[in-house]
């Protein structure tokens, strides 16, 4: 299918310390890549930067083909990105997932909104305020106001931590339903790497900024080239 993303000597550094260093990594169009790796890894800095949130410190990084400081806004709004701890309105669930297509210009949105909030197993909540959500309710808002937008690009920053299993079903469930339906290409960021074998093609290691190693998800867990992969893989320490 050819790479959506392409990065080559990546940089990106907060009050002098380098978070990001990456020599070169591509997402496929149409894939599930999932990034692997501890706290402080730059896994979230890295969404950011795919998110067109900042800028790197210098490297090329591309998306279509087009360096992302010359990305136009029609294609920059093919690329959603929902995090950890979602900002939502005070306003009611419906009004949350109707944001974004509103801020596009589309005033009648409803049947949209409907198919998603139902799909989401929100429609009873469609008039609560986001104050009164529960953790696992509020992430949903926040994937289902992502997934209405129809992106071609679906940046997930550990979508479903501290979730019960019923949301993290679902959620996974969700994700899954629109890549096969509509070839969204999905990058998941997830300290979980159970989650990562079920939902990933490939799954890549990323430590102290740097891409350790990255490869299908089969040979990630079953057989990764990298001592350092192999002790994360078995859940040791390796930092």
């Amino acid at each position: 299918m050819g790479a959506i993303f392409e990065l080559e000597s990546l940089k990106k550094a907060y009050a002098g310390r380098t978070v990001l260093d990456l020599q070169h990594l591509t997402v496929e169009r149409g894939e599930i890549l999932a990034l692997v790796g501890p706290s402080g890894a730059g896994k979230s800095t890295l969404l950011r930067l795919l998110n067109f949130l900042e800028p790197p410190d210098s490297g090329e990084l591309r998306y279509k083909g087009v360096a992302a400081a010359g990305v136009p806004l029609e294609l920059r709004r093919q690329v959603t990105a929902v995090f950890q701890r979602p900002a939502l309105l005070r306003d009611s669930v419906e009004s949350n997932v109707a944001y974004g297509l509103r801020l596009r210009g589309q005033r009648d949105c409803r049947n949209q909104v409907q198919a998603v909030l139902q799909r989401m197993g929100l429609e009873k909540l469609h008039r609560a305020p986001a104050r009164t959500l529960s953790g696992g309710e509020a992430q949903r808002v926040a994937l289902a106001r992502a997934v209405v937008l129809q992106p071609e690009v679906l940046l997930l920053d550990e979508p479903t931590a501290n979730l019960d299993p019923y949301n993290i079903g679902l959620i996974e469930e969700v994700v899954k339903e629109i890549h096969a339906q509509r070839g969204v290409t999905v990058v998941l960021v997830t300290h979980n790497i159970f989650q990562a074998r079920r939902l990933a093609d490939r799954v890549g290691l990323l430590l102290n900024g740097g891409l350790i190693e990255i490869g299908p998800s089969a040979q990630f867990f079953e057989d990764p080239r990298d001592p350092r992969t192999r002790a994360f893989v078995r859940g040791e320490m390796i930092y």
